[in-house]
């Protein structure tokens, strides 16, 4: 049974920052993509960015890769999201997820293609 639990959620103030957390734990292969989405009440679930199994391949959506940023930490098998400049359009719950890949470079941006999920964790971007 694997498990991914999103952390660092929380209110901040316009153009402030937030690291977001997910651990993944339970029975684990080695190899894996994973990535965040988010979604705002009423919206559909949308891509923010995705790493491959290597960490060498990243994805963004468009209009977040100046602000946002995505790492991995094998040894604590975390992966983050570095959000900088939030704006209030940025308010949502993020979510991480998994998918069971090991191809180089295999970065999907549709919901579909991930085998696991967390909860999620929200943001709220607020003065």
């Amino acid at each position: 049974q694997v498990q991914l639990v999103e952390s660092g959620g929380g209110l901040v103030q316009p153009g402030g920052s937030l690291r977001l957390s997910c651990v993944v734990s339970g029975r684990t292969l080695s190899s894996y993509a994973m990535a965040w989405f988010r979604q705002a009440p009423g919206l559909e679930r949308e891509f923010v960015g995705a790493i491959d199994w290597s960490g060498t391949v990243t994805k963004y959506e468009d209009s977040l890769k100046a602000r946002f940023t995505i790492s991995r930490d094998y040894a604590k098998n975390t992966l983050y999201l570095h959000m900088n400049s939030l704006k209030p359009e940025d308010t949502a719950v993020y979510h991480c997820a998994l998918d069971w890949s090991s191809t180089t470079g295999w970065v999907p941006t549709e919901p579909m293609k991930y085998d696991h999920w967390g909860q999620g964790t929200q943001v709220t971007v607020s003065s």
